[in-house]
């Protein structure tokens, strides 16, 4: 399969990428308003031209606890949820990271808290970016903004997951899961060979039936000293990551009295509110973290520099605004704007909301 250019949802597009990587498994549970993923994998049956497994789990705990095992074997093994599910999988995502195993999480949020709205939410930034689990941990967190990027992060976030040996996670908001775009399909790889994983994953369990695992994988130290030496080890990858995978896109920062920040729709949204913002006169420069771990603390600073104030919309009551401000360390107001239950501002919203915030004050 070449390059293909189609119209689908943003759950699809993951699906087809995940497919095209040619990933070894994927296993999860339907939620709304993510099950198309899962659909569109059945829909595609893999199994039959690439021999990827699909596997429908009975429950969300189940599925992680699914890809905790295809991890620990090597695999490129994948999962995708909606923001209860992901809750019951915090667990396992800390039980891999102390491990050490590559693996995809998807989450396509939905408002809460409890099972809340199957409307569009990013109040999973906190679950998320913390390291939701027990522990000191971080997953790599990628936030598309576009169907096409949903398509384009799958290989990203399992090329970051091999490369650093952590989770990767994609967070994205129900509204981008939902919505139909052009996306460009990116060309079909082979699934790697036995041979192959064994080359790139040393680490991995790779017996054979008869055999003692050359390999014995866990997340259980229960030596003092050295559970405090793995975490000292984790914390040296993640500084890796920090200093080299850090990704954020700039919109006329250099030429702007008010800097916006958001991530995901609302970034999309922004855009049009700094067009309609240019009309009157009023410039704004957008900061869409793409990493929202590791975050773009340091170009945030830098693109905040000379400014009059910061404006941090989000579809939460504000939790990347947290992060915001550290990185600008209080130098200058920043203000936050939030939408909850589903409710997706419109871009003239956002910009009454800015006046009203930064600019009349």
């Amino acid at each position: 399969m070449k390059d293909q250019v189609t119209l689908m949802k943003g759950n699809e597009a993951l699906a087809m990428a995940m497919i095209r990587y040619g990933a070894d498994g994927y296993f999860g549970y339907p939620i709304t308003p993510q099950s198309e993923v899962l659909e569109k994998l059945e829909e595609e049956m893999p199994w039959d031209t690439t021999g990827m497994v699909v596997l429908q789990a009975e429950s969300e705990v189940s599925a992680i606890n699914m890809v905790y095992a295809g991890a620990c074997c090597g695999k490129a093994v994948c999962t995708s949820t909606s923001s209860p599910g992901f809750s019951l999988m915090q667990e396992g995502m800390s039980y891999m990271s102390a491990s050490e195993v590559p693996a995809l999480v998807i989450n396509v949020m939905r408002g809460g808290p409890g099972l809340g709205t199957i409307h569009p939410s990013q109040a999973d930034y906190f679950q998320a970016c913390k390291g939701g689990g027990h522990g000191d941990y971080h997953p790599i967190v990628l936030a598309p903004s576009s169907v096409q990027e949903m398509a384009d992060f799958v290989g990203l976030a399992w090329d970051l997951a091999f490369k650093y040996r952590c989770v990767s996670m994609i967070l994205v908001d129900g509204l981008i899961g939902q919505m139909m775009e052009k996306v460009v399909l990116p060309e079909q790889k082979p699934r790697r060979t036995e041979d192959q994983i064994r080359e790139q994953c040393p680490w991995a369990i790779n017996g054979r039936k008869g055999m003692r695992p050359k390999n014995i994988i866990t997340s259980l130290e229960l030596d003092d000293d050295k559970m405090e030496a793995n975490n000292e080890r984790f914390q040296a990858t993640y500084r890796e990551i920090e200093k080299n995978e850090v990704r954020c896109e700039l919109v006329n920062t250099d030429d702007c009295d008010y800097l916006m920040v958001a991530f995901g729709s609302m970034a999309r949204i922004g855009m049009k509110t700094m067009e309609l913002a240019a009309e009157e006169g009023i410039k704004i420069g957008l900061v869409r973290p793409i990493t929202l771990w590791p975050f773009p603390t340091k170009e945030i600073a830098e693109a905040a520099k000379g400014k009059k104030g910061v404006f941090v919309p989000e579809l939460s009551c504000g939790q990347m605004i947290e992060d915001v401000k550290l990185a600008v360390e209080c130098k200058l107001p920043v203000e936050f704007y939030g939408r909850t239950g589903g409710n997706v501002p419109s871009p003239e919203e956002l910009l009454d909301a800015l006046k009203n915030k930064l600019i009349n004050k």
